[in-house]
């Protein structure tokens, strides 16, 4: 038996399958070291376009790249046994056509063998997905905040709160969020994420449509959530409302950096047990 069929990978049908049912758990990766940390307890691993912010100190995701991003989803995939792994498409890889989709989703599947790709946008998207889908190819869908829009939007806000004044006003009416996401599912998403959306919307989608919503500054209701790993550690001092952080590993690691950098300048590292000494003479 082959090591790859042994190992039995989470599936897009296995995620859309979770609708209604055990919450999905998914964080970023980057790497395959941290890939591997994330792969023992959740069931989707993102490698995101944010890896922009985090790894190469982007204000914004605009400029990263395709090959940025198969080179990580390669590293991910490496680093992983069980999770579903999903790519995003960097700006600029899939707004021109359905077609330069295809072709950007299919390297990406190609050169990283990861699970789904994921692109942002709703109802402008929903073509794109279809096409996609049709092909073979499981994708995630955006809505809400897109941060690949940034430029548009002119700055990183939250999305839906019309649309929630409405739901208080018991008014039965659907506003362009609700639009997106009943757009991306009937296209063939197998799941969405929701980022930074007003609470109500978020709990009126994920009601409403028959796809998993995976939640980014949403709501509890959603299907999953879903975090940049770097941001729940403690690793970036700046981050969003919507984030917790469950450790502290930037003061953890700039007090190791510091306690090197003491001992190396006084002589007290490497000690004799870090060296290698020679063989006694007979």
């Amino acid at each position: 038996m082959s090591i790859q069929s042994a190992v039995k990978r989470k599936t897009a049908p296995d995620i859309l399958a979770r609708k209604n049912g055990e919450p999905i758990v998914m964080l970023t990766s980057y790497h395959a070291h941290t890939a591997s940390l994330v792969d023992r307890y959740c069931d989707v691993i993102l490698v995101g376009d944010s890896l922009g912010n985090v790894m190469h100190g982007f204000e914004t995701t605009v400029p990263v790249t395709l090959e940025m991003m198969i080179l990580q989803g390669h590293a991910v995939m490496r680093g992983s046994k069980q999770s579903l792994v999903v790519v995003d498409m960097p700006f600029g890889s899939y707004e021109a056509s359905k077609e330069q989709a295809f072709h950007s989703a299919a390297r990406i599947m190609k050169e990283t063998h990861c699970g789904a790709v994921k692109l942002e946008g709703g109802a402008r998207m929903a073509e794109t997905i279809a096409f996609l889908t049709e092909r073979g190819i499981p994708v995630m869908a955006h809505i809400g905040l897109t941060p690949q829009s940034i430029n548009a939007l002119g700055s990183f806000r939250s999305q839906g709160k019309d649309e929630a004044e409405a739901l208080a006003r018991g008014e039965n009416v659907r506003g362009p969020i609700q639009n997106d996401a009943i757009a991306v599912a009937e296209a063939g998403a197998f799941s969405v994420v929701v980022e930074a959306v007003a609470e109500p919307v978020a709990r009126k989608i994920t009601q409403t449509i028959a796809i998993p919503t995976i939640g980014i500054g949403a709501s509890s209701a959603c299907d999953g959530q879903v975090l940049v790993l770097e941001d729940m550690l403690g690793l970036n001092a700046r981050v969003p409302k919507f984030v917790k952080k469950y450790g502290n590993l930037g003061s953890m690691i700039e007090e190791a950096i510091e306690g090197y950098a003491n001992e190396v300048r006084s002589r007290a590292f490497p000690g004799p047990e870090h060296v290698y000494g020679g063989k006694p003479k007979a």
